[in-house]
Parts: C-alpha cells; sequence; structure tokens
C-alpha cells in the first residue's frame, strides 16, 4: 500500500487578510441590516395602503418615514464581532 502522510513542512497557504475580510463583514451586515429594513418597512405600507382608505400616497409617506426612522435606530447598531 502507498504511504500518503506527507514526510516534509505542512504548508499553510497564504496569509489571510484579516482586515479586507472584517471590511467584506461589516459590508455585509450593514446590507442585511437596511435590507432587512426596508423589505420590512415596504411590507408594513403594503399592508397600510391596502388595509385603510388612505391611499397610495399615504402608503409612500408611511414608506419613507419607517425607512427614516429605522435608518436613524440601525446606524449605532454594531456591525462587527469583538
Amino acid at each position: 500500500m502507498a504511504d500518503n502522510t506527507p514526510t516534509g513542512p505542512i504548508e499553510l497557504g497564504a496569509q489571510m487578510d484579516y482586515a479586507e475580510h472584517e471590511k467584506t463583514y461589516s459590508m455585509f451586515i450593514m446590507l442585511s441590516k437596511y435590507g432587512t429594513l426596508g423589505c420590512v418597512a415596504l411590507m408594513i405600507a403594503m399592508a397600510f395602503g391596502f388595509f385603510t382608505p388612505a391611499g397610495f400616497f399615504s402608503s409612500v409617506v408611511l414608506f419613507l418615514v419607517l425607512c427614516g426612522v429605522g435608518g436613524y435606530l440601525l446606524r449605532d447598531v454594531p456591525t462587527h464581532i469583538r
């Protein structure tokens, strides 16, 4: 049977660029936060426009208000793990 055990030094590959990994992770978390905010605000505004006689323009205003308030509240949420 062939002996497949390595006999030389183990190569670990290239050095990891941890700063780039953290930037990518932070961008992913930020897009996840604000993407979720946009979807939730859209669903609430659509339900408001469908179930009330207020109309389309009121639901657009509600959508913008929800996005503004949600964006203000989400700006301080940490996007990194320590």
